[in-house]
């Protein structure tokens, strides 16, 4: 007979009985479940709902059955539905009437929202670690790259010259952003809705905020019907999901674009790699490419929890079952994600002259051109006009702007001097460039420096 089953006169449909069964998937949640019956039991005994020795009974139960569980010698029931009624089954199977009174002043609605809080705060401090790991590799390698000149890009054309490390800053500031986020979505997840009830609260004189810092909440909820109905906490770790892998996914592109024959600026290792079936020279950047394939995956599951909770009334709906398998998802593909990236990006190889000789075709010093007429009084859009016909002239020669002679230039304008050809040399408009934010090794190391130091306070509170 079911747990809930004095109500009714039938037994529940065999179709139904896998189509309304969710132990397949939330049987992961296990230890959170019998982490938080822990805490309710304990408080049961605080209040006289349950003796010393029904208290001890649960709680050494509860902590046989999760030891079980983890030496995988036990088996989940169908019929029994989900983790929660699975656990409370086994529960009074071992230790008989004392493990029925566990319900006590609870339902399964603020029993689930709490199981789901406590499993998504402890994976996103898992996730949390991947992450700073990355974003310590992306430092370590900005640091070793300050005066690795390369081509920036607008349009997917060459623009302007920066360094690798300046390049490689760019996803440190993404992932930093990432990381505060993670930290927010922790902080409003971690309030317990431990004594909602099913909605109502009840009438039982629980003390919720001794269960709530037993288990690490830095608070309670202050509405049962909230309490139970809310999966905001699962909708902003989704977005933050997204995001986050729009980032990765980004910085695959790149590593992908860099890695090809037409590129060449990088060598991705062989043991993040593959080949072909057919083609016996193909060296394929699957890893990177799969990683920009599986962001797909995760808006999907941001989208398929804001589609479930879009239309739901207050309080619990049985819609919100379907909250699990969309977060589950999205935490083994970040995770997988970022543990997979990291050691990809500190085994590739960097082509350094590669970077450089790209660096100096396709103009990338026309700005710096038009930069140093500016600087000899011209008004700028004079200067930009001026340097575009130089352009165009050497576009038809097939020559750099420096491989002009210093006839040719004053023949355009009187003004250009030898220093002309310092000034748009590669590395001098790198490091001309000295300004906050800007590509100059000076400016780089400056902000690597303060980039260490948000990360430092970042990690600060992070569990709060």
């Amino acid at each position: 007979m079911k747990l809930w089953g004095g109500r009714f006169e039938k037994n529940t449909d065999s179709l139904v009985e896998d189509f309304h069964s969710s132990i397949s998937f939330d049987q992961r949640l296990y230890k959170h479940d019998i982490n938080g019956s822990t805490a309710h039991a304990r408080m049961l005994g605080k209040i006289g709902l349950l003796t010393e020795e029904e208290t001890n009974k649960i709680v050494n139960g509860l902590q046989s059955i999760l030891e079980e569980i983890e030496a995988g010698k036990v088996q989940f029931e169908i019929g029994a539905e989900d983790i929660h009624m699975n656990i409370e089954k086994l529960l009074t199977e071992r230790i008989g009437d004392s493990g029925k009174k566990l319900h006590t002043g609870r339902s399964r609605n603020d029993q689930v929202a709490l199981d789901f809080r406590l499993f998504l705060r402890e994976e996103i401090d898992n996730t949390r670690d991947l992450l700073i790991a990355l974003i310590e590799t992306l430092l370590d390698l900005a640091s070793k790259h300050v005066e690795t000149w390369m081509p920036g890009y607008t349009h997917l054309q060459k623009a302007q010259p920066i360094t690798f490390g300046h390049h490689l800053l760019a996803y440190v500031q993404m992932f930093l952003r990432d990381l505060g986020r993670l930290k927010d979505c922790r902080h409003r997840l971690n309030l317990s809705p431990l004594g909602s009830g099913a909605l109502a609260a009840t009438t039982f004189p629980l003390l919720r905020e001794e269960m709530a810092s037993e288990l690490g909440f830095r608070g309670v909820t202050i509405n049962s019907l909230d309490g139970v109905s809310d999966r905001d906490f699962a909708l902003e770790f989704l977005a933050w999901s997204a995001i986050l892998m729009m980032h990765l996914s980004r910085l695959c592109e790149e590593l992908i674009l860099w890695s090809s024959g037409e590129f060449s600026f990088i060598t991705i290792d062989d043991a993040y790699s593959t080949g072909s079936s057919i083609m016996p020279q193909k060296k394929n950047p699957d890893v990177a490419e799969l990683i920009r394939g599986k962001t797909g995956r995760v808006y999907g599951d941001l989208i398929t929890l804001l589609t479930v909770m879009k239309g739901l009334p207050l309080a619990y709906n049985k819609d919100m079952q379907e909250d699990k398998e969309c977060v589950f998802d999205a935490v083994d593909t970040v995770q997988k994600c970022l543990l997979v990236i990291e050691p990809m990006l500190v085994t590739m190889k960097v082509n350094a002259s590669v970077m450089e000789d790209e660096a100096k075709k396709g103009f990338t010093n026309a700005t710096d051109l038009a930069d140093y007429l500016a600087k000899k009084n011209i008004p700028f859009r004079e200067a930009h006009a001026i340097v575009g016909k130089l352009v165009l002239e050497c576009s038809y020669k097939g020559c750099a702007l420096e491989d002009l002679t210093l006839e040719e230039l004053k023949q355009v304008s009187p003004v250009f001097k030898q220093d002309v050809y310092h000034a748009i040399s590669l590395e001098s408009c790198v490091r001309a460039r000295n300004i906050t934010g800007g590509p100059a090794p000076q400016a780089v190391n400056e902000a690597i420096r303060v980039s260490r130091e948000m990360l430092k306070c970042l990690k600060i509170g992070f569990c709060k």
